[in-house]
């Protein structure tokens, strides 16, 4: 009688406990973008922008897009596929730590996840974006791959926001030099 309930017990835990654990639904990675203006907002397939950053291709809503930036497609196409090398345990420690937290805090309003109420949500998806796109990167993160490991459906790029800060830089590639070639550079020598 004991080696029944043995067996019973261990057919239970092959067929019932692995599927459990094993079987755990995937996150979700960024399908859209959304670019929010004010009281506007449009929609954008992150598909459409990898096409557009490989090969210059674009949907016409990408075109028109692209269009109210006022920047040369060239310089858009380098700055989405411009990749930055960055061991993923600088980055780990860079991203959790008081300079992280302030840059996220700061990110988090212009990049964050749809119906984020608190700036710690963004701070936490905008963490695991960066560890993650290194980590499938083999310790390279675009843009691009920034957005394709964002873990949620949407993304939300309040232009409002982004405004702010653009303000205080003339261009996009300025905008990407100015938040990672010097900060990152002083780190890898510490």
């Amino acid at each position: 009688m004991k080696i029944n309930k043995f067996l019973v017990f261990k057919i239970f835990f092959i067929l019932v406990i692995p599927p459990l654990f094993f079987n755990a639904p995937k996150a979700n990675a960024a399908e859209e973008i959304k670019i929010v203006y004010s009281i506007f907002s449009r929609t954008i397939k992150v598909n459409s922008l990898k096409t557009f950053g490989e090969t210059g291709y674009s949907t016409k809503k990408l075109k028109r897009i692209l269009q109210a930036t006022g920047s040369p497609n060239k310089e858009i196409r380098s700055v989405l596929n411009k990749e930055f090398e960055v061991p993923i345990t600088i980055a780990s420690k860079l991203v959790y730590s008081e300079i992280g937290n302030v840059f996220l805090r700061r990110l988090s309003s212009i990049i964050h996840p749809t119906r984020a109420d608190d700036e710690r949500t963004g701070m936490l998806a905008l963490r695991s974006s960066v560890i993650k796109g290194i980590y499938t990167g083999n310790g390279k993160i675009s843009l691009i791959k920034f957005f394709e490991v964002y873990p949620t459906k949407t993304v939300i790029l309040d232009v409002n926001a982004l405004s702010k800060v653009m303000n205080k830089v003339e261009s996009i590639s300025e905008l990407f030099d100015f938040f990672t070639n010097s900060p990152l550079d002083k780190i890898k020598t510490n």
